[in-house]
């Protein structure tokens, strides 16, 4: 499984992910909040999540959930999404786009993946998500989508918020954001709905979050401002990656979340910039593979 966390301030966005992938028995992923772990097989932790989208363009997304669509991995996926993007094969215009646009791109393109795949239950077993982050071209502030893939089928982008408000946003394993930011377990609704009556018999869990929405609301922890400095924002998606990191090893079960904490700012004028990532190679003995630093 995995954490993926995406914040946006006036200054820009940033996207942060741990590095874990699962290996289950049949290839099932643990549904987001569960803590139910069954056929774990093994946790990977040199994964990669964070990707440029476009080389050179303030373009970038965090995968979570499932780590492949068939025999073939994201990570390779969404690099030759890059090729073809960069290749004008969906007459994208570089200069003339906006995140939309890309979002909606990319959900294409996964449901043609997906469409390859002959065997109908691999292909039931795809749920997988992309948070998406940059600038459209021309635009002063940074946008957030996401588009989610459930059983192998993409549905349509979700503007996460609007250009001038700031905020937090993630998917996969997120319990323990959700306990700090917004003050709840994610599993409060269910365990509320098994104890709780209305005038008509059983509550279903979107009653008890109907009925509880006004004073949940008071739980919510004010962290993130628009004006925040982007190092402030980078320091932040670090915190909250690495208590999802720590929440994971010490309750019980694999560690589904761990592995180096990967970071990527995208700003208006200095694009999309690493921050912290994992190499393959050791840079001081293969200066030749420097080239591919911002790959």
């Amino acid at each position: 499984m995995s954490i993926a966390v995406i914040i946006g301030v006036h200054d820009g966005v940033v996207l942060a992910a741990d590095s874990a992938s699962t290996l289950t028995l049949g290839g099932t992923a643990p549904q987001p909040g569960s803590r139910q772990v069954v056929g774990v097989l093994n946790v990977y932790d040199n994964a990669n999540k964070i990707f440029n989208l476009y080389k050179g363009r303030p373009l970038g997304c965090i995968t979570f959930g499932s780590g492949s669509i068939g025999n073939a991995s994201i990570s390779t996926l969404l690099k030759d999404f890059r090729v073809r993007l960069t290749s004008r094969e969906w007459e994208f215009d570089p200069d003339h786009y906006t995140i939309k646009q890309v979002s909606e791109i990319l959900a294409r393109f996964l449901s043609d993946e997906c469409d390859k795949v002959s065997d109908q239950a691999v292909r039931r077993n795809v749920t997988m998500g992309f948070l998406l982050g940059g600038y459209s071209s021309g635009e002063p502030l940074g946008e957030s989508w996401s588009v989610e893939m459930k059983s192998g089928v993409a549905g349509s982008p979700l503007e996460l918020r609007k250009k001038h408000d700031s905020g937090i946003s993630w998917g996969g394993q997120g319990e323990v954001l959700s306990r700090i930011v917004q003050g709840y377990s994610p599993l409060l609704f269910q365990i509320l709905a098994q104890t709780t009556h209305g005038p008509q018999g059983p509550m279903k869990p979107d009653q008890v979050a109907e009925t509880l929405r006004p004073a949940l609301a008071s739980l919510q922890a004010p962290i993130v401002f628009a004006p925040m400095p982007i190092q402030d924002a980078i320091d932040l998606a670090r915190f909250l990656v690495h208590s999802a990191v720590m929440y994971s090893r010490f309750t019980p079960g694999p560690q589904m979340v761990g592995g180096m904490v990967e970071i990527a700012a995208i700003t208006k004028h200095e694009g999309f910039r690493w921050i912290s990532r994992k190499h393959y190679y050791d840079q001081a003995l293969n200066k030749e593979a420097m080239h591919v630093i911002s790959d």
